[in-house]
């Protein structure tokens, strides 16, 4: 387990292959399939084992909140370790380890009044929000730790033209600091809101 997350940390999840695990953990690849049915389990296997160390917290009666708490606690763990995301997103696979985090969302949704689709699809979104807010930041980061790697995206809107794009040439300056902020609480209290049965988003 050891090697396959120095693997991934070193070349990413998708080079992650049983035969250069058995390399990189010095052991025959027919010694792994004592531990691992084959990549996919080994992948549910890290994905348990990193959400075995995420800490419970007290989780607050008021459902909303418990929702909030929830999900914000879902996307600071990923973020720590966004290559989970690129593997959950990708193949769907779930730590069943992590379950209790999306039974909290459901069940918060539930008692504010949602019937149980109406919860799934709040969370569904909850998760879609969460995932793409983590995967942008993430290959942001690591655009710009690479000096070979010209910022496209400054080029463009400092080229951008007054008479067209008033507004964009206006924040070019502005632009990465302002899209560099942690907008991710307020966004997520504004989605749950809005998904909320009236009367639930002010608890």
């Amino acid at each position: 387990m050891t090697a396959a997350r120095r693997l991934i940390d070193r070349d990413g999840w998708r080079k992650l292959t049983m035969r250069r695990l058995a390399t990189e953990a010095d052991a025959a690849p027919t010694t792994l399939y004592h531990h691992f049915r084959d990549k996919d389990d080994l992948l549910a296997q890290l994905l348990n084992d990193y959400a075995d160390t995420i800490p419970r917290p007290d989780l607050p009666d008021a459902p909303r909140e418990r929702v909030l708490v929830a999900a914000t606690l879902i996307h600071d763990s990923l973020a720590a370790w966004p290559w989970i995301v690129e593997v959950l997103a990708a193949d769907d696979l779930t730590g069943e380890s992590a379950l209790w985090m999306v039974e909290a969302i459901i069940a918060g949704a539930i008692d504010c009044g949602c019937t149980p689709e109406e919860a799934v699809d709040l969370y569904r979104s909850v998760w879609y929000f969460t995932v793409g807010e983590i995967l942008v930041r993430a290959n942001a980061e690591r655009r710009r730790a690479d000096p070979q790697r010209p910022n496209r995206r400054d080029a463009v809107l400092g080229e951008a033209d007054p008479a067209r794009l008033p507004h964009l040439a206006a924040l070019a300056d502005r632009w990465p600091a302002l899209v560099s902020r942690n907008t991710y609480p307020q966004g997520l209290r504004a989605l749950v809101d809005g998904l909320l049965p009236h009367g639930h988003t002010e608890e």
